[in-house]
């Protein structure tokens, strides 16, 4: 029996012995468990990512179509008021870019042409793939760039077919600026970026023409160079 109040040197070397003895069955008991339950977290751990990767990889893509389509639809609204001002000042609204209201900017002779590029929906009610789908499609030297192919702030990614809109002069033109300048302008200098690594902002403007009860307006396309046939949309006043 050990005497715990005044333990012997014998008594000294069993308390020892138990001590480590205890100490070396719990370390045991830890060491299984612990072991145990590492498999069976890094096999749930595995599961979850497996399981929960595509869904973030969806959720994230989600979420930069969502904020490019809210950038398109900003500048639509500053498309509308432009066209609104000038319907005031100059008795026809135009958008910018437009020199004059029955200017064309870009490469479209026609709404059907640029639907071409952006896909649409036949009599039938059946979907029509649109052939611009890349940010690096031919397709792109018929549209122009909203803020500048070579804005520092939102450059052109390399390898995109898209320009930048000219100013010409023209006597009965009240334009006075290339349409980029006339969108920065617009935006009180500022830029919108997209959330993808190639995209850009991009737009179209099919002339209008007529005059008195025949007059039709123009009509204008903006879409995201990431895959404009999937993110667009137009302002027909």
């Amino acid at each position: 029996m050990i005497n715990k109040l005044f333990p012997t040197k014998l008594d000294k070397e069993k308390i020892m012995k138990q001590t480590l003895k205890r100490i070396i069955r719990n370390v045991k008991s830890i060491n299984g468990n612990s072991l145990a339950e590492f498999a069976t977290t890094t096999a749930l751990m595995a599961t979850l990512a497996a399981t929960a990767a595509p869904k973030l990889s969806e959720m994230s893509e989600g979420a930069k179509a969502e904020k490019s389509m809210n950038e398109i639809d900003k500048i639509l609204v500053q498309a509308r008021n432009f066209y609104q001002t000038t319907s005031d000042e100059e008795g026809r609204g135009r958008f910018p870019g437009q020199d004059k209201f029955d200017v064309t900017v870009g490469g479209h002779a026609s709404n059907a042409e640029v639907l071409a590029d952006l896909g649409s929906i036949d009599a039938q009610g059946a979907a029509i793939a649109g052939t611009f789908t890349s940010w690096d499609g031919t397709d792109g030297a018929q549209w122009r760039s909203v803020f500048g192919i070579a804005n520092e702030d939102a450059v052109q990614a390399a390898g995109g077919h898209v320009t930048d809109d000219t100013y010409t002069t023209c006597g009965t033109c009240p334009g006075t600026a290339a349409g980029h300048n006339e969108w920065i302008e617009l935006f009180a200098g500022n830029t919108l970026t997209s959330q993808y690594q190639d995209g850009h902002f991009i737009y179209a403007v099919v002339k209008g023409g007529g005059s008195g009860l025949t007059a039709y307006p123009p009509v204008l396309y903006v879409a995201d160079a990431e895959n404009p046939s999937d993110f667009n949309n137009l302002l027909e006043p």
